[in-house]
């Protein structure tokens, strides 16, 4: 009378197979969402929100990441600036730089693509329309950092 009813061994073998089934599982939820930091300069906030939104209606997976500076580059609170920028870039899984005709001479960006490097994060930048603007910031042409049209940023983030 009184005992149970089951048969669950409860041996070591089923505690085993469980966290494998754990850990698989983290690891494909780990995979699925993209945790991206998005480096742009404040003239492009409306393309970038729109976009945004855009990716987000594709890939629900998908998630965003910045902090929108209108300080200037060398205000008196750029290094906090800095250091919270960093905190979201270690944060975030890669970095991608919308860039634009605005974001050329832009040194926010260019300090958040050094980052997003010296933490070991990918990079991509993106444009909107077929072809990228005339002039690049100079990081993104100096490290060589491959430049796609916004409409194939899902697809992009699909390879990394």
């Amino acid at each position: 009378m009184g005992g149970g009813g089951g048969s669950r061994s409860g041996g070591p073998g089923d505690l085993d197979a469980l966290l494998r089934r754990a850990k698989e599982e983290a690891e494909r939820a780990k995979k699925a969402t993209k945790n991206v930091f998005l480096s742009f300069v404040m003239e492009d906030l409306n393309d970038v929100n729109l976009l945004r939104g855009q990716a987000k209606n594709e890939r629900t997976d998908l998630e965003f990441n910045d902090w929108s500076v209108r300080e200037p580059y060398d205000s008196t609170r750029a290094d906090y600036i800095r250091q919270r920028i960093s905190e979201r870039i270690r944060q975030s899984s890669m970095t991608v730089v919308y860039v634009s005709e605005a974001t050329a001479e832009s040194q926010w960006v260019k300090w958040e693509i050094e980052e997003s490097r010296r933490q070991g994060k990918a990079v991509l930048a993106v444009h909107k329309g077929d072809r990228p603007p005339a002039r690049l910031p100079q990081a993104i042409t100096d490290d060589k950092i491959k430049v796609v049209p916004w409409s194939r940023l899902a697809a992009e983030l699909d390879k990394t």
